[in-house]
C-alpha cells in the first residue's frame, strides 16, 4: 500500500496561476508519453509515485494521450485507484479534448458535442467525478469561438470541471476566449503554450505579455524540446533515442551539426551554474515568475527528481542570459 512522503511539501515551490486562488507547482508532470500498455506498469507507478513524493501535484492529460488514444487517461485512472484515491484533494488532474479522437465529425475540434463527450470519456476512463482543469486543446476554425468556450463554461457549471483553460490559441483568440468566458461568470484559469529556449514563440508573438495583461497562468509544454535539451544527444543520435526512431515529434534530421553545438555550448553555462543542460532549460523557462509551471515527461523516476531539482536555482544574471541568447541566435 502507497503512503506518500511526509516532507512532499517542504521544497517544490508552487506559484500562484493568474489571479486565481490556485497554486500549482514549478514542475508538472505530463503523461504524454510513457504512460500506456507499450511500458511496464511499475515504471509508471514508480514516476507517478515519486513525483507525488516531491511534491509535483499536478498531472496533464489529454483524450488522445497514449498510444493508443485514451491509454494515458485508463492507466491513470487505475493509480488513481491503487494508490492515490486518499489524496485526491491534493492532486490537480488536467485533461483536454480538441485533436482527433474517434471516427466522424464530431471525433475531433471544438464543437460543443464533442468537447462534453469527450470529457464524460476521460471521466469514465479516469474513474473520476471532475477534472480540475479541462482544456480546449486547440482553437477551430470552423466553430464559433462562443461555442467552444461555451462548452468549458457548461463543463464547469456542472461540476465536471473547476477550472476552463485553453491550449495552443494565439494572443488574439486567447484575449477573445478570455472575454467570453468572463462574459459567461467563468474566468479563463490559465494557458498551455509550447515555450523553450529554442521554441520562443510565446514572446515573440506577445502571448506572455496578454497573459500578464489579462492576468491568466501559464503551463509550458515541450520546454526540454522532445528530449534536444537534454545531455542525451551531446554526442551523437543514441540508438534507443527518441530522435533515432520514426517518432512524428523528433527525428535525426533536426539533430544538426549547427544545433549539436548549440546545446554544448549551452551545457556549459548550465555546468557553470552546478545544472545539468535540462535543468538550465527548465530554469529558464520558468525564471522571473512570468511561467506559473513547466510540464515535463518521464520515463523515469529519476528523471522527475532532475527535473524538481532545477527549481532549486531559478535566478539568472544578465550575463547568463545574454549568452544564452547569443547561442541560440547565432
Amino acid at each position: 500500500m502507497y503512503t506518500a512522503h511526509p516532507d512532499r511539501y517542504a521544497d517544490l515551490p508552487y506559484r500562484r496561476t493568474g489571479r486565481s486562488g490556485l497554486k500549482l507547482p514549478a514542475i508538472s508532470l505530463g503523461l504524454w508519453h510513457n504512460f500506456g500498455p507499450d511500458r511496464p506498469v511499475e515504471t509508471q507507478r514508480a514516476i507517478l509515485r515519486r513525483a507525488f513524493d516531491l511534491g509535483v501535484t499536478h498531472f496533464d492529460l489529454a483524450n488522445n494521450y497514449g498510444p493508443p488514444p485514451g491509454a494515458a487517461e485508463s492507466a491513470l485512472g487505475e493509480f488513481l485507484k491503487a494508490d492515490f484515491a486518499p489524496y485526491r484533494d491534493e492532486l490537480v488532474i488536467s485533461t483536454k479534448a480538441g485533436y482527433h479522437m474517434w471516427a466522424g465529425p464530431y471525433g475531433e475540434w471544438g464543437s460543443r458535442k464533442y468537447l462534453l463527450s469527450s470529457l464524460d470519456q476521460s471521466l469514465g476512463r479516469m474513474g473520476l467525478d471532475y477534472v480540475d482543469i479541462f482544456y480546449s486543446h486547440r482553437p477551430d476554425p470552423e466553430t464559433p469561438l462562443e461555442e467552444t468556450m461555451g462548452a468549458l463554461h457548461s463543463a464547469v457549471q456542472q461540476g465536471k470541471a473547476l477550472y476552463a483553460g485553453i491550449s495552443n490559441y494565439s494572443p488574439e483568440q486567447t484575449r477573445e476566449a478570455a472575454r467570453i468566458l468572463s462574459e459567461l461568470g467563468t474566468p479563463l484559469l490559465i494557458h498551455q503554450p509550447r515555450y523553450s529556449m529554442l521554441a520562443r514563440g510565446p514572446e515573440e508573438s506577445g502571448l506572455l505579455d496578454t497573459l500578464d495583461e489579462l492576468q491568466v497562468g501559464s503551463i509550458v509544454f515541450s520546454p526540454l524540446e522532445q528530449g534536444v535539451l537534454t545531455a542525451r544527444y551531446l554526442d551523437g543520435i543514441p540508438e534507443d533515442s527518441r530522435a533515432a526512431s520514426d517518432s512524428p515529434f523528433l527525428n535525426s534530421d533536426r539533430l544538426t551539426e549547427e544545433l549539436v553545438g548549440q546545446l554544448r555550448a549551452l551545457d556549459e553555462i548550465a555546468k557553470g551554474r552546478g545544472q545539468t543542460l535540462a535543468q538550465l532549460a527548465l530554469a529558464w523557462v520558468l525564471r522571473g515568475g512570468r511561467v506559473t509551471s513547466a510540464l515535463v515527461g518521464a520515463s523515469s523516476a529519476q528523471q522527475i527528481e532532475d527535473s524538481v531539482a532545477a527549481t532549486r536555482n531559478l535566478d539568472f544574471d544578465a550575463d547568463e542570459l545574454a549568452r544564452i541568447d547569443a547561442i541560440i541566435k547565432q
